[in-house]
């Protein structure tokens, strides 16, 4: 695993001055308030801070704007401070959230239609089979507990009409809407509900964004635009998983209109991507387009990280490339891997590498055996994501075949 080289002072903060950072964390497809994201930086950034021998501390934020945290970071003598803010989206993720179990199994029709009678599916099993499997899973689940629901149904009503009156076996029907409601009752522990939800979002507009996420899309991008202005040294992008996407679609919109002369330096960390999952349907030109875009811009530096324990993404993936959009000169983005099964101790890999979504958060995690991947060092740390992967190479397994079948861009 390759190991960052020690930390020069020509790309530090000098003197005295700490470095400064603006951070905007998109989230992905994900329901639940921001704090969650604070107390996992919290108690991640701390154990991160153990293991690699640096001081990290949190405290409240002071400013007005998006739910946030201030950050204060220490390393091999070098002070940080960030402002770590969560472009929120959450409400939008909740409205698209049905309530209703029959309109939960028409997205489901809607979905495996979209995917498969595009072709989309076949052509993402070609990239990587996890990620698909995952979004297969809800599908088969709530198909087999609907099956079931309907087996006891079935053979309650065979009883009541044998005990009774043939004509009774109709009474079959009453325990099925129960028997679905406890499954549904539990889907914490399974999440097919919510999976479900979350490929039926894409699904539903067959790749392109509904307009309210366009609008919030473009509040983002205001947000993040108004942090140029600011005296900072570096202004980051960090999309998780659904988050990648959005991120693409926002700082193409962001160069498109222009940015302020002497800005500070932009960067974009994509985590867990899924983009393929978007960009692999007919109607996402959009994010094609932007896909395209971004690769060849150098008003930012673009560091996409995966791994391939991370069954939910698509591991390795460069999703311009892979998209079919890859444009000549394409510089972005630098594909690397997290490497889990190397930067986590057996043990730790064990304990985890069977908890398939709490490792699709492990970037924002502390690692015992870190390599050149620190979450908590790019986002709080005294160095650029530009400088910090200079010298660093893409990773030798990245998948780059353009294996989709849409490839327009308008």
């Amino acid at each position: 695993m390759a190991r960052l080289e020690p930390i020069k002072t020509d790309t530090m903060a000098q003197g005295t001055k700490p470095f400064r950072r603006r951070v905007f964390y998109i989230p992905g497809y994900d329901p639940i308030h921001p704090r969650r994201y604070r107390e996992l930086y919290r108690k991640e950034s701390a154990d991160q801070a153990a293991i690699s021998g640096y001081d990290i501390t949190l405290q409240p934020k002071t400013t007005k704007g998006p739910y946030g945290w201030r950050v204060q970071g220490t390393v091999n003598g070098h002070k940080a401070q960030a402002e770590i803010e969560v472009l929120v989206w959450s409400d939008i993720v909740r409205d698209s959230m049905s309530n209703s179990i029959p309109a939960t199994y028409a997205q489901l029709v809607r979905t495996a239609w979209a995917y498969i009678g595009s072709g989309a599916l076949f052509r993402l099993m070609r990239l990587r089979k996890g990620p698909v499997i995952a979004a297969l899973y809800p599908i088969v689940f709530l198909l087999g507990q609907l099956a079931l629901a309907c087996a006891v149904g079935w053979g309650f009503g065979r009883l009541v009409a044998a005990v009774t009156h043939p004509a009774l076996i109709a009474v079959g029907l009453i325990p099925i809407p129960f028997i679905l409601r406890w499954f549904k009752a539990r889907d914490n522990k399974v999440f097919a509900y919510y999976l479900m939800h979350d490929y039926a979002f894409s699904a539903r507009w067959n790749g392109a964004n509904p307009p309210a996420l366009e609008a919030r899309m473009a509040e983002f991008a205001t947000i993040i635009r108004a942090a140029l202005d600011t005296e900072c040294d570096e202004v980051l992008v960090v999309g998780h998983s659904s988050g990648a996407h959005l991120g693409v679609s926002i700082l193409s919109d962001m160069i498109r209109a222009g940015l302020p002369a002497g800005h500070p330096p932009l960067a974009f960390l994509s985590l867990g991507q899924v983009v393929p999952m978007v960009s692999f349907l007919p109607g996402a030109t959009r994010l094609r387009g932007d896909l395209a875009y971004l690769s060849v811009r150098d008003e930012l530096t673009w560091v996409d990280v995966t791994a391939p324990g991370d069954g939910c993404a698509f591991a390795l993936c460069d999703p311009v490339a892979v998209t079919g959009v890859a444009p000549p000169g394409q510089r972005w983005p630098l594909v690397l891997s997290a490497a889990f099964t190397q930067t986590l101790s057996p043990e730790r890999w064990k304990a985890l590498r069977w908890r398939f979504f709490r490792l699709h958060f492990q970037y924002l995690c502390a690692f015992d055996r870190p390599g050149d991947y620190d979450y908590f060092q790019i986002t709080a740390g005294p160095q650029t994501l530009a400088a910090r992967y200079a010298s660093r190479a893409p990773s030798k397994s990245r998948i780059l075949s353009p294996v989709n079948r849409y490839t327009s861009t308008a």
